[in-house]
């Protein structure tokens, strides 16, 4: 290699572009629809829909593809203590889709309820920011056991999206159908060759390589197969497998974004359950750098990096609610892909970071991605999102196991991750405790977590 360029697998330093942009394109196929998804589902349930909120809707897609990749370009080159410097892309979070659910009931829907969303987020966001600020003295309570526990809750939390994907999206009428099952199953195939019997660059990109050639066998199922079926109530639809280039075409090249899109609301009954869920993302956000730090780099995160990183997410979420944009917080499904590649060249995440701006001002770029089958994302998905649990089984595993440990994680993961698969337990709560700790178990295993490391006796080699 030139002596002018490093390598991928360290953070610092420049790669070859033509390396970088196959490398930061896996980052952004990894994200792209979760990004979108958040934005999608609220303004459905604020009742924006139809025709009459088309052009809102176009606007504030593009905004969210904008806003992941300046947030991500903060979180890894920093301004002053606003951001970590660390190789974690960000993107719109979908951990505040249950508080703002409740949050556009209670103030009615429409756009003064994203309006409230929005200024809920801007406060919320703000207020993490400070936490960020004050994170070291509280960073005894984030012990290897602790963060490591958190980490194999996010990874595991992240298990059933990742089958969701694969199956074709279960939101979609052919969900679980062989072509779906066939292509994901495809992906993970050749992401599994190429990243174990391919070297070099080709081991690196190995994600990129196996969505790709997924994206290919899709199109030619497309060309040659039926592409549409009957639901079970006799309504037409295309399959989900089905790569729809029409898309593409009626996309347009050139669009400029426009900033408060939705003027924000300031309430306090949507405040405060939402600067909850911002406490509960700075947890989830701690967890994010300590996996891709231990995974990507082979170190714990520093105490400047976590502050960093949790101060970007809260400054990060008000800025793109400015957007009109939804918090955006630590992308766990990127993480994943780190920790799976060990690629954390910030360089090469950079050109991934800038190609989502670029695909909020061209429409056709964004569609290029967004029109990917969701079963191609699902072979990659999977083995991304269990790397996240061997991430943490890491970071507990490389300070030696004991009971006291042993006890920590099985009970915090067990019971906390257990609530998670199963809120419905958490019923006869307060509705807001049960979207807190109810919606993906990774909240419970935290707590618990912090709480038997401060109460279990710790051995004598420890003190």
């Amino acid at each position: 290699m030139n002596k002018r360029f490093t390598d991928p697998y360290t953070f610092e330093g420049r790669i070859p572009l033509k390396q970088a942009i196959p490398l930061g394109l896996q980052h952004v196929m990894a994200m792209f629809v979760g990004n979108l998804t958040p934005l999608i589902i609220v303004m459905g349930v604020c009742g924006m829909v139809g025709n009459d909120f088309e052009a809102l809707r176009i606007s504030l897609l593009q905004n969210a593809m904008i806003m992941a990749g300046v947030v991500t370009l903060i979180q890894m080159y920093a301004i002053g203590p606003i951001g970590g410097k660390v190789p974690v892309v960000m993107g719109t979070s979908s951990g505040f889709l249950g508080i703002m659910k409740s949050i556009s009931a209670a103030m009615g829907g429409g756009v003064f309820g994203y309006g409230a969303i929005l200024g809920a987020s801007i406060v919320g966001g703000l207020m993490e920011g400070v936490l960020g600020l004050f994170l070291k003295p509280l960073r005894r309570f984030f012990p290897p056991v602790v963060t490591g526990s958190v980490v194999m809750a996010i990874g595991l939390s992240l298990i059933g999206v990742g089958m969701g994907y694969y199956g074709g999206g279960t939101a979609n009428p052919d969900f679980g159908s062989a072509i779906n099952l066939f292509l994901g199953t495809f992906v993970l195939i050749v992401i599994i060759i190429t990243k174990h019997f391919g070297k070099g660059f080709v081991s690196s990109a190995s994600v990129l390589i196996g969505i790709i050639a997924g994206y290919v066998l899709a199109t030619i199922l497309s060309a040659v197969l039926p592409t549409t079926g009957v639901d079970a109530n006799g309504a037409e639809y295309t399959y989900s497998w089905v790569v729809q280039w029409n898309k593409v075409a009626s996309a347009g090249w050139i669009e400029v974004p426009k900033i408060l899109p939705v003027k924000p609301v300031f309430q306090m009954k949507a405040i405060i359950p939402m600067m909850i869920m911002f406490v509960v993302t700075a947890v989830e956000t701690i967890g994010d750098i300590s996996a891709v730090q231990i995974g990507g780099i082979g170190r714990e995160a520093s105490d400047k990096e976590l502050a960093g990183g949790v101060i970007c997410d809260g400054v990060g979420s008000s800025l793109a609610a400015l957007f009109g944009v939804l918090p955006n917080t630590s992308f766990s499904q990127n993480v994943g892909l780190v920790s799976m590649t060990k690629v954390v060249n910030r360089f090469a995440l950079s050109v991934g970071a800038v190609f989502l701006i670029l695909c909020g001002f061209c429409p056709k770029l964004g569609a290029v991605v967004n029109i990917m089958p969701q079963s191609v994302l699902g072979g990659a998905a999977i083995m991304m999102f269990a790397s996240i649990i061997v991430g943490g089984i890491s970071l507990i595993t490389n300070h030696g196991v004991d009971s006291r440990i042993t006890t920590i994680v099985a009970v915090s993961v067990g019971l906390g991750y257990g609530i998670g698969t199963n809120s419905a337990i958490l019923e006869g709560l307060h509705p807001y405790l049960n979207l807190v700790f109810g919606e993906s178990g990774i909240v419970p295993t935290a707590i618990i977590a912090i709480l038997l490391n401060v109460v279990l006796p710790k051995d004598e080699k420890e003190e």
